[in-house]
């Protein structure tokens, strides 16, 4: 479903409404921000997530004021972005981003079904770090008692993407100023070990990679 929400009004032509390149860029997109608001004032909750079909699920504390307020079952926005580059234009007003960013809107759910909330914990975590889950000591019941999933069902969303390079006014292209694209990427560096790890414990070959 498409709403005055969703649609885009500034440079259409970079947007989409099509889940497959809204789902690859919340697949790949390792923190949303959760945004609501509560008696007039607007807040903005950045949290670990995973995407389940077409619903979105994020998980905390029982005790948290942010997640005592989705429990109640609120409109939300959720929203996902990732910096691939920085366009450097010879003017200040041409200079832009690469970006892949989504913006969904739904209504929370307090998942309260155990094999829903177990399912959605380990996509949390296995969406962090592939791997992880298999390879941790799983929640016990205390643990389980103190944590809260929230399901959101994705009602209507929308991506927009910016690639390429600079797009300077023509009467700009023969100033004498550097110009062009700074990549940017989220890397991964060598694991740091717990100074407590236990001796021959080795680190694991999914965070090698």
């Amino acid at each position: 479903m498409l709403t005055a929400r969703t649609k885009l009004s500034r440079l259409p032509k970079r947007g989409s409404h099509d889940t497959t390149t809204i789902y690859p860029i919340l697949d790949q997109g390792l923190v949303c921000h959760v945004s609501y608001v509560l008696n007039g004032q607007p807040f903005t909750i950045p949290t670990a997530y995973c995407r389940i079909d077409d619903t979105v699920y994020i998980h905390g504390s029982v005790g948290s004021h942010f997640f005592r307020e989705l429990a109640k079952g609120i409109d939300v926005c959720v929203s996902v972005t990732m910096i691939d580059g920085l366009v450097l234009a010879r003017s200040a007003f041409s200079h832009s981003v690469n970006y892949r960013s989504v913006v969904a809107f739904g209504k929370t759910q307090l998942v309260a079904d155990e094999e829903e909330r177990w399912l959605a914990l380990e996509r949390i975590t296995e969406h962090l770090v592939p791997g992880r889950w298999a390879d941790v000591r799983q929640p016990n019941t205390s643990e389980m008692k103190k944590t809260m999933v929230i399901a959101i069902p994705i009602e209507e969303a929308s991506a927009k993407i910016r690639t390429g390079g600079v797009n300077d006014d023509p009467e700009d292209i023969d100033l004498p100023h550097w110009a062009g694209v700074v990549p940017l990427s989220t890397t991964y560096h060598a694991p740091i070990p717990d100074p407590n790890l236990r001796e021959g414990v080795e680190v694991p070959g999914y965070l090698l990679k």
